[in-house]
């Protein structure tokens, strides 16, 4: 049986992102839980993912990236019953985007609890997934199932809240299936924008307590990322560069922290330290603030190289 140093579970879709003529787009791979998988595998670790694919020209290119990248595809069979997720991407001029996406429905909300299997979150030292998945059934199931099994059987477990309302209709309800996994959370991600999840900034070592997360990352865009742990909060600064395109960058930031956090070899959240969370907060900057100076996610996502590199040159 191969083990993992990470799952990454949820969608993986097309990112059709603006080219240079007006109204025509560039197809590239993306997807919030792939681009994190991506990332871990460019920082070196062993990486699985856990999605459904479209049986069409879409999903055979998405599998074929998750092999050229070596990521080992858990459930390798395309399906007939929808096509590959679609996201028509947005860009403006300070390199923040919006989405539009083409999922009425998506192969990746196809993901069925069956097609979790115990033998490969028990071959992981961590299991990934966001709230995307838990917009739609069967998916939501699959990954609440999935999350529940990784925390019982001592996994590490990272979730990423990655609201997108283009996609829910509906913040409520969006948070209270949000609310339904968070106890199985080691890790968590918010952006400055999804304050709501967590009933607000001045809420956040509560809420920690009440769902028992050891780390929560806030990242703050351009300004850094800022994290909570045992009531320690600190913020550390983004690289100043000029942003040509911010999708993937959020992905690419906490594919890079995770790698960090999972190089010190640590297997539960008890062994998790201030000073590794410092550094891993650090090199995740670096990584996205890499990732947002080239278009269209996944091809975008920095190396292990490129991301020591550019702290080397920055210190």
């Amino acid at each position: 049986m191969k083990s993992y140093d990470i799952i990454c579970a949820g969608e993986m879709l097309i990112d059709f992102t603006p080219a240079a003529e007006p109204y025509t787009f560039t197809a590239n791979p993306g997807g919030a839980p792939a681009n994190v998988a991506i990332s871990t595998v460019r920082n070196g670790l062993s990486t699985a993912f856990l999605g459904i694919l479209g049986n069409d020209d879409f999903g055979e290119r998405l599998k074929e990236t998750l092999k050229a990248n070596q990521v080992t595809l858990l459930c390798p069979k395309l399906t007939d019953e929808a096509i590959t997720t679609l996201a028509f991407v947005t860009l403006y001029e300070n390199g923040e985007r919006s989405f539009t996406f083409a999922r009425k429905p998506g192969a990746d909300i196809l993901l069925d609890t069956t097609d979790v299997k115990e033998e490969d979150i028990n071959a992981c030292r961590m299991f990934h997934a966001g709230s995307v998945s838990l917009s739609a059934e069967p998916s939501c199931s699959a990954i609440r199932y999935a999350m529940e099994l990784a925390h019982k059987n001592g996994k590490l477990v990272s979730f990423d809240i990655n609201y997108r309302d283009m996609i829910w209709h509906d913040l409520e309800r969006a948070k209270s299936e949000v609310s339904r996994v968070l106890p199985f959370v080691d890790l968590l991600k918010i952006s400055d924008e999804e304050l709501y999840f967590v009933g607000g900034e001045e809420n956040i070592d509560a809420f920690m307590k009440q769902y028992g997360i050891t780390v929560l990352i806030q990242t703050l865009g351009a300004a850094g990322a800022r994290y909570y742990f045992r009531g320690i909060h600190r913020e550390l600064p983004g690289l100043k560069v000029t942003a040509i395109d911010a999708t993937g960058a959020g992905d690419a930031f906490w594919g890079g922290f995770l790698s960090k956090i999972l190089m010190y070899g640590i297997t539960n959240a008890a062994a998790i330290t201030e000073e590794m969370i410092a550094a891993a907060l650090h090199y995740g900057n670096v990584s996205g603030a890499l990732c947002v100076q080239k278009r269209g996610g996944i091809p975008a996502i920095p190396t292990l190289n490129q991301i020591t590199d550019a702290i080397s040159s920055n210190t």
